[in-house]
């Protein structure tokens, strides 16, 4: 009986609204398991943390229930951000989180002031790249051999920008 109420509360959970807030220091653990689960080289605990207190950084999160779903994470300099991160767990993904949780970040940029947007997105990396696109993103530059794969070869990071100021 209990199978049954817990695939029953998997599903409802799963096509639950996403709850979208600031991510505060608290988070850095469950910042840094997505982001380890999400790329090659994750980032630790510590490194989460020290971010998250940095004055010049602001995140936002996600939260599917209790559950942590997602986040994106940009560092601002005068009237510039760059997006350092964006990850969403791998069973809330094609939902639109990303989207989501993009647009809340580039509105909370505006509202600082942020001008200009920049990234950098793995050339392979077609989801996220579709949505930069789609959300006005241009690339502006190539950096070649930038991410290591697997087998010794590497692909480049295309550098994407957009205006929102």
């Amino acid at each position: 009986m209990m199978g049954f109420f817990g695939r029953l509360f998997s599903k409802i959970l799963a096509k639950a609204e996403p709850a979208l807030s600031d991510a505060q220091p608290r988070d850095a653990a469950a910042i840094a398991a997505l982001h380890a689960a999400s790329f090659r080289r994750g980032w630790s605990d510590q490194e989460v943390e020290g971010l998250l207190i940095d004055r010049s950084v602001i995140a936002q999160r996600a939260l599917i229930g209790r559950a942590f779903a997602g986040f994106i994470m940009s560092r601002v300099a005068a009237d510039e951000a760059e997006i350092l991160s964006v990850a969403v767990a791998r069973s809330q993904q094609g939902r639109g989180l990303a989207r989501q949780l993009l647009n809340l970040h580039l509105r909370r940029l505006a509202g600082l002031g942020v001008r200009t947007v920049f990234l950098e997105v793995d050339e392979h990396n077609t989801p996220a790249i579709k949505l930069y696109g789609r959300a006005g993103f241009r690339e502006v530059s190539r950096r070649a051999n930038y991410y290591p794969l697997a087998g010794g070869k590497t692909a480049a990071a295309l550098v994407l920008r957009r205006d929102i100021g």
